[in-house]
Order: structure tokens, then sequence, then C-alpha cells
């Protein structure tokens, strides 16, 4: 649509990024408020037929009766909602606990034709024909009931529900009469009757009521720093963690506005035919998407660390996305961030706050008191070389709280819990190895390569270990040529390599004597 269309249409100018978005495609990282904005002015250039023409879109379930034809209700649209890609077969529709359903009624009368002969006729009019009701049901419940209009605006309330199906229903009601005239002789005798007719049509979408309740637990690290993990059973936007919402974390999910194609074109259906319109109205949707850039945090150098993110893997949904959209949608399979855990120096617990992925959608996280106080505390690894050959060497890595001085078994896994499959305890890594200290704090690893090596301790997250420790490393080098044994088998192995060089030296000389000059001496006895 250029910018003399849009003007003539809508009765102002649209702004630059509105004019950038006609010619490609702009991605959010909340979800826009133009989608609803867009349906909503939209909605209103929407307008029926007249009594005897039906009106409607390809995908309208249409119904036929005795007088009223092409009778439908059509959702026209859900606001604020989201439309989800998760992955191959499975795009749920988010709505807002509390929103707005837009509604399309029409329908055509079917009057019989009128019949003539030598002594009697038949005529018919139609005396009435209305949109009675019109409701909306959330599965079997009426939640909105409002009169008859062709156009309804239905405001609901879902605070309870999960996921439901949501029905439009409207009753359509037409009263026709039917004038019998008979000619007896010179007598007319003339009867009037009357036939109503009552049609109630439907449309149905299953929708997922997007109630955000989130849980958060916290920590404090021996240096001042807090961690914090918030866990949401829908995918959501991430969290701000400063009152300002200067500090925030950003999941794995970005955004992006379509219109429903299937509005693009309208079917005016009379008794005599049906004819194909451009539609002026087309309802826009929010879609969310799982994006290459991945989660993040603000400010990008200096906010929050991102400890861990957990969610079941899911496949790319990009099979899902129209290729008439671009976006840096995933293309492999990826983890939906249903909990993120990160590590910060500026925070304000009580000004937490989650945003979802529907519009609006934001809630104060629950503090969890499990397990509170959290402790975190400092870990303390030592390493060194207890034995080494010429071929191997062998380091004793110990482990032990910093504060008691009592040994960190890892292999104590019952007295964890565990999260993605992780000990709460942790691991150590060392030499590309992955090892766990026994109950005395001890691991033994052995090498074969000389080099420095670095031993490191990969602690269990805090959410389920208690007490809970930070990461700390402890280095270690090894050389054959650190032994006794090793410079003699150094020396020995130099030897023998220089042993072909002394034969070759030795038999030169000898051959440089056999073939030099010889003194006079020898020459003149």
């Amino acid at each position: 649509m250029n910018e003399t269309t849009y003007r003539h249409r809508y009765g102002e100018g649209r702004t630059p990024i509105q004019q950038l978005a006609n010619g490609t495609d702009i991605t959010f990282t909340r979800p826009p408020a133009t989608a609803a904005t867009w349906t909503r002015n939209d909605f209103r250039d929407l307008n029926a037929g007249s009594t005897q023409t039906s009106l409607y879109p390809a995908h309208a379930s249409l119904e036929d009766g005795v007088y009223i034809d092409d009778a439908h209700a059509t959702f026209f649209g859900v606001h604020p909602s989201t439309r989800g890609h998760l992955e191959a077969g499975d795009t749920p529709l988010y709505v807002a606990p509390a929103g707005t359903v837009r509604g399309f009624v029409d329908y055509r009368v079917r009057i019989p034709d009128d019949r003539q002969s030598a002594s009697s006729s038949v005529r018919w009019s139609l005396v009435d024909d209305e949109i009675a009701a019109v409701r909306l049901k959330s599965d079997d419940d009426v939640i909105v009931r409002t009169g008859g209009t062709h156009t309804p605006t239905l405001e609901y309330q879902l605070d309870e529900a999960w996921s439901t199906t949501l029905t439009l229903e409207a009753d359509i009601e037409v009263r026709l009469q039917k004038e019998t005239t008979v000619s007896i002789g010179n007598r007319t005798q003339t009867t009037t009757t009357y036939s109503t007719e009552t049609m109630t049509v439907t449309d149905e979408i299953d929708v997922e009521v997007y109630n955000l309740h989130a849980y958060a637990y916290d920590a404090d690290y021996p240096d001042g720093d807090t961690g914090v993990a918030i866990f949401q059973s829908r995918p959501w936007q991430g969290y701000t963690l400063t009152e300002d919402g200067d500090e925030r974390v950003r999941g794995v999910w970005r955004f992006y506005t379509a219109r429903d194609p299937r509005w693009d074109r309208l079917t005016q259906a009379t008794a005599t035919g049906e004819t194909e319109i451009h539609s002026e109205a087309l309802p826009v949707y929010v879609h969310a998407y799982p994006s290459r850039i991945g989660p993040r945090t603000e400010p990008l150098r200096d906010g929050p660390t991102i400890l861990d993110s957990w969610g079941r893997t899911r496949r790319s949904p990009h099979s899902t996305i129209p290729d008439t959209v671009s976006v840096e949608v995933l293309t492999q399979s990826y983890t939906p961030t249903y909990g993120l855990a990160v590590r910060t120096d500026d925070i304000n617990l009580d000004a937490l706050r989650v945003s979802g992925i529907v519009r609006g959608v934001d809630a104060t996280p629950i503090t969890s008191t499990v397990g509170t106080p959290r402790e975190l505390r400092e870990s303390q690894l030592t390493a060194e070389v207890v034995s080494q050959t010429t071929d191997q060497a062998t380091i004793h890595i110990e482990l032990r709280d910093t504060e008691t001085g009592s040994p960190i078994d890892l292999t104590a896994d019952d007295r964890h819990g565990s999260l993605n499959g992780e000990s709460g305890g942790g691991y150590l890594t060392v030499a590309d190895q992955r090892v766990r200290t026994n109950e005395s704090g001890i691991a033994v690893v052995t090498i074969d390569q000389p080099g420095i090596y670095t031993a490191r301790y990969h602690p269990g997250t805090w959410l389920v270990a208690n007490p809970a420790y930070v990461s700390d490393t402890a280095t270690v080098r090894w050389h054959p040529l650190g032994t006794l044994d090793g410079w003699v088998g150094l020396l020995i192995e130099v030897g023998w390599q220089f042993i072909p060089f002394v034969v070759v030296f030795y038999a030169g000389r000898q051959i440089l004597q056999f073939f030099g000059p010889r003194d006079d001496s020898e020459r003149y006895p």
C-alpha cells in the first residue's frame, strides 16, 4: 500500500517506521501494539451485505436453511494475542486473560418466487430479519452476551482457564409474509400467513490462555553479587531486575506482525451467483518465534551474566513461518527459555518484573521460600603432581569448603537434587577429563602429555544444592625433565641419536688418514 492509498483509507499519514515496515519485515524485542491497533481500525471498514447479499471470507463455515442462506459467524480477531511458533505442528494462539473478540456475522434472505395462475396467485414479502443475539462461549460456558449486530465486539475475561475453545455464536431470525389470493367466479379471497425461521451459526477457535505465573529463586554470592533464577511454564519474554528496567534479561523469543491472509478476499453471494471482491479489512496478529540471537542481557557489556537456561528441546519451527516472511528464526533444534538464571551486582528483588510474549501481560514473580536463605560459599581447589615417570604423571586434586575447610564430595548425588541432568554438586574438569571428588574431597587424574594443566571446579546450580559453591581453578605443570629419570632418559635418548654421527665422524677420520699426504720420514727411509 503506497502512502497516497494509506492516507485516503485512514485519513492520516504513516510514520517513517510504518513506511519502512511496508517494504520489509521488522522484528521486535517486545510484542508490539501494532497488530491490535491495525485490527481495530480495519474492523471499522468491515460492512455486511444487504438483505439479499451475504459477504464472507473463504474459511467461513456457511449454513443454509429454508429462508436463510450463506449464513455465518466468523472470528475476525482476538487481541491482545500472540501466535507462538514453537515447532512444526505446534503453533498455539496465546490470548490475554482479558481481551477483545471481534466477529463478523452475515447472511442473505431467500424469498420464494411469486406464483400466479388464472385463478390464484401467491406473493411473498420480507417482513423482518435480524441478528437477534450474539454470544461468546468458553468451552460450554457463555461468558459474554450482546445484542444483534453484524460486527460484534465482545470484551471477555478468562482468568481461571488454562486452555479453552472460544465459540462465537449468533442467532439469526427471519419472518416472511405469504399472501395467497384465490378467485372463484366473481369472488376473490385473500389469505395471509407468516413463516418464521431461526438459525444459530457458530465459529470456533482453540486458544491458550496466557496466565503468567512466575516463580523466583535468589542467592547471595560471597563477593556481594546476587543470583536470580525465574521459571514460568509458558514461553515468556524475560524479566527486569531494577525498578527503572535498565537491567534486564531476554529469552530466545522475538516478534513480528503479519496479517491474516484469509481475509484478503471476500465472497459476495446473491441468489444469482457469487462474486469475489477485495477486502478492505485485514486483521493483524503478533507472531513469536525463537531467534538465532538467543538469550541476552542488557546492558550488553556490563549487565547481568546469564548462568543457565532451562527448557525442553524442540525442533525448529522454520517450516511454520511463511516464505513471504523474512526473520532470523532458528533452523536447528533449540531450548525455549522456560527458566533463566543470571548473576548481577545491580538488582532490586522487590522490583523484579516478568514480561510475557502477549502484549500487556506481565507479572511479579512469586519468591520461593524453599531452602531460604540460600547459602553460597567460596571453594578452594588445589592441584599438584604427586608421582611421575618419563611416560605419565599423576595429579592429585583436592576441593574444600573455604569457610569450614571441609572436603566437598561431588559423588554424593543423594545429597543434592538435579536439574538438566546434572548433580547438584557439580564436577571438575582437567586435561579434557570430567571427574568428581570422593568423600575426602579428592580426585586423581593421570596425564601422559607434558604441558600446563588447569583444573576447574564447575559447581552445580545453587537452585538444588545447599550449600552451593562458586567456581575455583588450580594450575599444575608437568614435563618429564622435571625428574632425574627424565634427565637420564633424555641423555640416553640424545646419545642414541648421536651414535650415527659419531660413527660417520670416526669413519671419515680413518679415510682421511689413509688417503691423506705422508711426511718425509715415511717417504725416504
